[in-house]
């Protein structure tokens, strides 16, 4: 069953994408959503999941009750068609320093 959802795919997409479990996934506004036949009723239920709020994939996973490799599979497809974003959040240690921070406030403070 698991299968027809992918089409016997293991991997996303030809170039075999990876999404990591924290990417977050953002539909594509006027990109082809749940009204598109072309999608599969999963494909539909994953953009339906995220519409109201960005979803990483695991939430999509635990949403659908899909395995996190099907949805993988699945939003590799949506990326493909230009239905979704997917992005992965900044790692914190390249978000600027709390120190950097606090001087930028202080001297907008200080104008």
């Amino acid at each position: 069953m698991l299968g027809d959802m992918t089409g016997g795919r293991a991997g996303p997409g030809p170039d075999g994408v990876r999404f990591d479990l924290i990417a977050l996934v953002t539909p594509v506004p006027g990109a082809p959503g749940t009204d598109d036949p072309a999608l599969g009723p999963e494909h539909r239920a994953l953009i339906d999941l995220c519409r109201p709020e960005t979803q990483s994939v695991a939430e999509l996973a635990a949403g659908a009750d899909l395995p996190v490799g099907v949805v993988r599979v699945l939003l590799g497809d949506l990326l493909e068609r230009g239905s979704v974003t997917v992005s992965l959040p900044v790692p914190p240690a390249h978000l600027p320093d709390e120190r950097v921070l606090r001087e930028v406030v202080q001297g907008l403070r200080a104008l």
